[in-house]
């Protein structure tokens, strides 16, 4: 007989690979330059990212202010339009490449969810299986009384996928979410 905690194992580890490969394979999806993109999301998401914002500007006002001081004339006078372009520039593109991250992980995300409604489908289905032959068994066994339990009679019926679906975009447009109280499908 083997040892259930040892299958135990086995089944984490399967379903730990599983999710291990899913990400690999997402990973390999990845081109180049994403994951430029994403190394560049990395940096500056940091908080020194910022301070090396805040010193460029520091810089950039004194450097102005130095060459104004001695006589010269600086090379982006207040109120600094040419680095008010740098800046704006660099903020367009810091957006764009957030944005493209966002992109991708959304769709990640969707997959992940897509996923897991396939998992709760055959998750239901095998539970209502599951009560299906707890049930078959309490009407075969002579030394348990047969009763009709409604409840499990409905939990018999295996749900409709098409149905839960309408009813969640339903209470969306209700504005109801599962979480909400009264927003929960049933």
């Amino acid at each position: 007989m083997a040892d259930p905690l040892e299958s135990e194992r086995e089944q984490i580890d399967q379903n730990i690979k599983a999710v291990q490969a899913f990400y690999s394979r997402e990973e390999e999806k990845i081109g180049r330059s994403q994951r430029m993109l994403e190394r560049f999301t990395l940096f500056i998401g940091k908080p020194l990212f910022m301070a090396y914002i805040l010193a460029f500007v520091a810089a950039w006002i004194l450097c102005n202010r130095l060459l104004a001081g001695l006589g010269r004339p600086g090379f982006d006078r207040a109120p600094f339009p040419w680095l008010q372009g740098i800046v704006s520039l660099a903020a367009l593109l810091i957006a764009t490449v957030v944005l493209t991250k966002q992109n991708r992980l959304a769709q990640l995300a969707e997959q992940r969810a897509h996923l897991d409604l396939k998992v709760t489908l055959l998750i239901e289905q095998k539970t209502a299986k599951l009560i299906e032959l707890v049930e078959e068994l309490r009407r075969d066994l002579p030394n348990v009384k047969d009763r009709h339990d409604p409840r499990a009679n409905t939990l018999l019926q295996p749900m409709d996928p098409e149905r839960v679906i309408a009813a969640l975009d339903e209470g969306r447009n209700l504005g109801l979410s599962p979480e909400a109280p009264g927003g929960s499908v049933g």
